[in-house]
């Protein structure tokens, strides 16, 4: 399956959450099992050149991707969660959103110093959760130098954010509006 095929699985849903907004929903997505599949295979292409040791996903719909990557990978993931989801010390780090505040948290020991993290999510707007979370890697010891999306949203500036502090880009989709 083609990325303009998984692209034709994302529904796109009008004025959620406010007035306005294009919502890109992947639920449509992930429940199409060759769309899902697809979408793993593609990423996993991607993810096999960075050299990755460990797939880090940002919470939740992160998750969904980064776990079967990393299976398909044969390396580990690491959850980035919301705060006090996890049962041992965590670090953290706050960051704003475009409508308020927001933190991740990670366990720093599933995170060896120097060791290459591949950091996914399912969609990139603005980019500041996937800024957050690569700092919030390199505080722990990783070194991120790529992330991968599944769908992009290049007129909200994520990639560029990213860009600027030296994290790569990649998405198996755009939706330029």
């Amino acid at each position: 399956m083609s990325p303009a095929q998984i692209k034709d699985l994302i529904r796109t849903i009008p004025d959620f959450p406010t007035l306005g907004v294009r919502f890109r929903d992947i639920t449509t997505l992930i429940a199409h099992g060759e769309g899902f599949q697809a979408s793993v295979a593609h990423l996993a292409e991607r993810a096999a050149r960075s050299g990755a040791d460990m797939v880090a996903g940002i919470e939740a719909r992160g998750f969904i991707f980064g776990a079967a990557l990393a299976a398909k990978l044969g390396i580990g993931f690491v959850p980035l969660r919301k705060p006090g989801k996890l049962p041992m010390p965590t670090i953290g780090i706050d960051y704003a959103l475009e409508y308020g505040e927001a933190r991740l948290e990670l366990d720093p020991g599933v995170i060896a110093a120097g060791q290459r993290v591949l950091l996914i999510d399912d969609l990139l707007a603005t980019g500041g959760t996937a800024v957050a979370a690569a700092e919030l890697l390199r505080r722990a010891g990783a070194n991120v130098e790529e992330a991968l999306f599944v769908v992009n949203l290049p007129h909200l500036g994520g990639a560029q954010a990213l860009r600027a502090v030296g994290v790569a880009v990649e998405a198996l989709v755009s939706f330029d509006d």
